[in-house]
């Protein structure tokens, strides 16, 4: 992320006002789109269930979007936090896994439409490399290393069983990969300059139907 030369070292950024920071994008673009021009912190808390003082409190770390009184200009907002967020500019993603996670990966259209491409596909069964994968020829994944190196890529996606997940992730983060989407039911141990999102599906549906079964006591 890029941040202004008065803010916080992003080192010292909560883990939960990072996860906020790209809400507060989608309700700031949301309200363009509607052509609102400007928006308070009281209302951008409002759709998250927030105070106002912690909206303000959190995006000072990555700079002074607003003016006391007035609130935020819509369009500013929504540029410096795509600034912020990395989505300013094109982000080129390699992926790992050519499953059927993966292949849903690659036709998902809402990648590009938040600067996200997929530039590089790879496994490592002979039956798939070769084959079309969006824009994208399946690689073998023995190339992953110098192709990662080569294109320049710095985030990647991990969709593969969990007994090849670490391996890959050492070989992406020696490459220079420094963030990376893990769908793998895995633990990985990365350097602390390597990002990871873990992205574990069954266990989103576990708390979903957790939430279910308490939404129906409450209901009784």
């Amino acid at each position: 992320m890029a941040e202004n030369e008065n803010t916080n070292s992003e080192r010292s950024v909560p883990d939960p006002v990072l996860n906020r920071i790209p809400l507060y994008l989608r309700i700031a673009e949301d309200l363009q789109g509607r052509g609102v021009e400007t928006v308070s912190s009281r209302k951008l808390a409002q759709a998250l269930g927030l105070t106002d003082g912690q909206v303000r409190a959190d995006l000072v770390f990555f700079g002074a979007f607003g003016r006391p009184g007035v609130g935020y200009q819509t369009q500013h907002l929504v540029t410096e936090l795509r600034r912020v967020v990395g989505i300013d500019r094109a982000q080129p993603v390699v992926l790992i896994g050519f499953g059927s996670i993966g292949r849903a990966l690659t036709m998902y259209e809402g990648f590009e439409k938040r600067a996200f491409e997929i530039v590089a596909v790879f496994d490592r069964d002979p039956e798939k490399i070769g084959r079309p994968a969006g824009k994208c020829v399946v690689k073998d994944v023995s190339t992953l290393p110098e192709e990662v190196a080569r294109l320049g890529v710095s985030m990647a996606i991990l969709a593969v069983p969990a007994e090849a997940a670490q391996r890959l992730a050492d070989q992406l983060a020696d490459a220079g990969v420094t963030g990376l989407m893990n769908f793998a039911p895995a633990a990985l141990k990365l350097p602390d300059h390597v990002a990871v999102m873990n992205v574990d599906l069954m266990l989103t549906l576990e708390r979903l139907s957790l939430r279910m079964k308490v939404a129906n006591r409450l209901k009784r």
